[in-house]
């Protein structure tokens, strides 16, 4: 009886124990959060880092740990650079910030880190591919949409150039009317969908912002793009270059309002 009677004594002592350490273990936690956050506020990333994973390792489930270490992560991220450290911080990086979405598949700041690394090792499909993601969480993230359509006209703008290359001419801005009919079609295989893309996404960006300058001044550039595609086709280039024209109208207007109405939100502020 007296041994039978020990052991649910023995389970209490040992589960006290483990809530106890337990309790240290999330109390160094958040102490590494903490010291992780002044090291990043201090631009000291890679003493960042080192807090940040023995936060994670204190305390798994310690809310923002694991997304501060991805955020530091892709702060090292170097835009375009190809060396192995670059490429394996920003796979590090991502794989912090998917350990955050397995839990939350909706955090839209994961999303969106993922897809800006992606974006700054030039990996444009993937980044549009978790662009959308952001979108399908959050239907009005206008930078998101505007994202995509800049991307596609990066692509579009990079093929039509070389296809102008390999003819012998140079971009004239104006729809190249002297491109070769044959390579004009070929263009259109390659830069169609990409441009169709870019429209769409842009003109979404400037339908939740009305005041998104930026999205404005890439649609007159894509449909500078267009304009190429036309093959020809005398109206339809008209009007792809008069929306260039209404559209960067626009871009410049819009940007001046903007402008002026930051002006006088920085005048309205007082020193106490």
């Amino acid at each position: 009886m007296n041994r039978i009677a020990r052991f649910p004594v023995m389970t209490a002592a040992t589960l006290s124990l483990l809530v106890l350490m337990t309790g240290c273990q999330r109390l160094k936690a958040r102490d590494q959060l903490n010291k992780g956050v002044q090291a990043y506020k201090s631009a000291k990333y890679e003493e960042a880092i080192n807090h940040f994973q023995e936060a994670v390792n204190d305390d798994p489930t310690l809310p923002m740990a694991r997304a501060y270490l991805a955020t530091a992560y892709a702060q090292q991220v170097v835009p375009d650079l190809t060396t192995a450290d670059n490429l394996k911080n920003a796979q590090l990086a991502i794989q912090n910030y998917q350990e955050v979405l397995s839990q939350d598949p909706k955090d839209v700041n994961s999303l969106k880190g993922i897809a800006s690394i992606y974006y700054n090792t030039d990996k444009y499909q993937e980044a549009k591919e978790w662009q959308k993601k952001v979108l399908e969480v959050d239907p009005q993230d206008a930078e998101a949409a505007y994202t995509i359509g800049s991307i596609d006209w990066r692509l579009a703008y990079r093929n039509a150039v070389q296809a102008l290359k390999n003819a012998g001419l140079q971009d004239d801005g104006q729809g190249n009317v002297k491109f070769p009919k044959k390579a004009c079609q070929d263009l259109v295989a390659q830069n169609g969908p990409l441009v169709s893309e870019g429209l769409e996404f842009l003109h979404k960006a400037v339908e939740i912002r009305p005041s998104y300058d930026d999205a404005m001044a890439y649609l007159q550039l894509t449909y500078r793009r267009k304009a190429d595609l036309e093959c020809g086709n005398g109206p339809a280039l008209k009007d792809d270059m008069a929306q260039v024209d209404q559209w960067r109208e626009k871009a410049m207007a819009t940007r001046k309002a903007n402008e002026e109405k930051k002006d006088q939100q920085t005048q309205g502020i007082t020193m106490q």
